[in-house]
């Protein structure tokens, strides 16, 4: 009797850490959210995915590349993980999540392809930023099929979703981390090429780099706080 209270004290004192942590990660969330959008429509001209101006087709690339496979792909996470509904639906937010992630990254990724095009078929995938991305999303989507085949449908049986799940939930996590590492060595490329030091726009880069990878950080405090919630 004594255990089972202090195991449910326990389990409360998770589920109030968890439920604040994820506020705390909505808001870092949001504040890259808004702080890209200042940074590409006020100091870069807009994002324009049909532009004939080449800048405003790139930038289509880092919005839709950190509003799918960072900001989507880490709300998914959070949703299987804290909010309080049927295993079911919450299982189903989390894949229609990560596949709405990987349609926008198609296009994101897509307009950097077209951009390059635009500039006299500048060299594609040369740079570090390049590969982490390439090879993040190349394995998210592999992510996304074996899991939606385990999972959900024709779903494996019940002994092999145990075994298979540690291991789909630690390659989520990487690759949010992975995705949030391209994120940044793309600002960083971003801020050299425009040869940014000083200045309200280097600030604002460097800002919003911050904001996403505390972004990252709390999602998985969430998520490893939350599984005490329904675990």
């Amino acid at each position: 009797m004594y255990m089972s209270s202090a195991i449910d004290d326990r389990t409360s004192m998770y589920q109030g850490s968890a439920s604040r942590v994820t506020i705390v990660a909505h808001l870092f969330g949001l504040l890259s959210l808004i702080l890209i959008l200042v940074w590409l429509l006020h100091y870069q001209g807009g994002l324009e995915y049909d532009s004939n101006e080449a800048y405003r087709v790139f930038n289509v690339h880092p919005f839709l590349m950190f509003f799918g496979f960072i900001f989507m792909a880490g709300e998914a996470m959070m949703a299987f993980r804290t909010v309080g509904a049927e295993r079911e639906v919450r299982k189903f937010i989390h894949m229609i999540f990560h596949l709405i992630a990987i349609c926008l990254g198609i296009v994101g990724i897509k307009a950097v392809f077209k951009f390059h095009e635009m500039i006299n078929n500048s060299p594609d995938v040369y740079s570090l930023h390049s590969w982490i991305g390439i090879g993040t999303f190349s394995l998210f989507c592999l992510q996304w099929l074996i899991g939606f085949v385990t999972f959900m449908f024709p779903r494996a049986s019940r002994p092999t979703r145990a075994r298979f799940l540690p291991w789909h939930v630690s390659g989520g996590r990487a690759l949010l981390y992975m995705a949030i590492c391209a994120a940044l060595t793309g600002l960083m490329e971003k801020a050299t090429f425009l040869k940014l030091q000083h200045g309200y726009e280097a600030r604002v880069i460097n800002f919003t780099g911050l904001f996403i990878l505390l972004f990252g950080i709390f999602v998985d405090l969430s998520i490893a706080l939350g599984r005490y919630r329904f675990d």
